[in-house]
């Protein structure tokens, strides 16, 4: 560590998941096709949760998903909203009620209904990298000295895809069955600058391909006044695509004189979108890089996509459970529409978790 540079470390982490739980059989179950492909084998997802009503009986939105995660980090940090210099909110879905908000600022709704009263605000948004883009930023602000600390957080109510598609869906391969993989959530960091050797953030880097962008586009759908989200599964998944992050990444720590094996990574966090795509990319790196990839953390199987928060509740995920002991390096890897590509590495030290 160069003396006088700050660096990072992640506080706290907190995450919020709706109680409804959803089975990809009950789901695939609403579709009007015969005999549809077996989505649970194909992605690997077998449950998701799904949106109900907050404490005070009104439906949840992205708004109080958001509002969840976030009093869930600031209840297990040691600071407290007052303490906080700056609020990013990074979610794809910014609803209140039925209506998304776009002004004000997401960021500012949410800092004054937390008592941040005195913390910059504003919005990052880039697809299911939102929060990885949102710890980027933050990340520089601290590494600068423009600011001590701060929350990343992002609230998804992004099941209303899912409805769509169950609605519209009428062919056996479509555009939007990627949408029935989705599941509601929010997770939210604090990031402090006191980052030290074996506490803190090691790095991250962001890329973006916009070759690949109209592979994935989240939109209004084309028959119906509601959202919908159209992936071409096949011109997305492909081994140049994947490519890409593999050799951002050897550029990067070639450019620091290190290496894959030497990192030693103990995890590696992929986006949860699909368990056979995950194993395919595992596949490629370890061509690539030359050598096994560490043990995955997962969590696609029980909460399904959970688009920019997904890295994130997969931590806070395994810390709970006591499965990440501390010290441990943690590599993070993007699959964003965009295209988004990256790596986040995190060493865990002693970051504190919130129910």
């Amino acid at each position: 560590m160069e003396r006088g540079v700050m660096r990072s470390r992640i506080e706290a982490i907190g995450a919020y998941l709706p109680d409804r739980e959803v089975t990809t059989a009950e789901l695939m179950g609403r579709l009007a096709i015969d005999s549809p492909p077996d989505l649970e084998r194909i992605t690997g997802v077998r449950t998701r949760r799904v949106r109900g009503t907050d404490a005070d009986g009104r439906p949840e939105d992205s708004y109080s998903i958001t509002l969840a995660a976030a009093r869930s980090a600031l209840a297990a940090s040691a600071y407290s909203a007052t303490d906080l210099d700056v609020v990013i909110t990074c979610s794809i879905t910014r609803t209140r009620g039925t209506k998304f908000q776009l002004e004000p600022s997401f960021a500012l709704t949410v800092r004054n209904a937390l008592g941040a009263h005195r913390a910059l605000h504003f919005d990052v948004a880039n697809a299911c990298a939102g929060m990885m883009t949102g710890i980027l930023v933050l990340d520089r602000m601290i590494r600068s000295g423009a600011v001590r600390r701060g929350l990343v957080v992002s609230g998804e109510c992004i099941t209303p895809i899912a409805d769509t598609a169950v609605a519209e869906i009428s062919e056996k391969y479509d555009l939007q069955f990627a949408s029935l993989s989705v599941g509601d959530a929010g997770a939210a960091v604090v990031l402090d600058d006191s980052g030290v050797d074996g506490d803190c953030v090691d790095y991250i880097e962001l890329n973006t391909s916009a070759a690949f962008a109209e592979a994935c586009i989240g939109m209004p759908s084309d028959q119906r006044p509601d959202l919908a989200l159209y992936t071409d599964n096949r011109a997305l998944h492909t081994e140049g695509r994947y490519l890409l992050g593999v050799y951002q990444f050897q550029d990067f720590l070639a450019a620091r004189g290190s290496s894959f094996p030497a990192e030693n990574y103990d995890y590696v966090v992929h986006h949860q979108f699909s368990a056979p795509a995950v194993e395919l990319i595992d596949k490629i790196a370890e061509r690539e890089l030359g050598a096994p990839m560490p043990p995955g953390l997962a969590v696609l199987e029980k909460y399904g996509n959970t688009a920019s928060t997904a890295h994130f509740v997969v931590l806070h995920d395994a810390l709970r459970a006591g499965t990440i002991a501390p010290g441990s390096k943690v590599w993070m890897v993007p699959a964003a529409s965009g295209v988004v590509t990256g790596f986040l590495s995190v060493t865990v030290g002693a970051t504190r978790v919130g129910a």
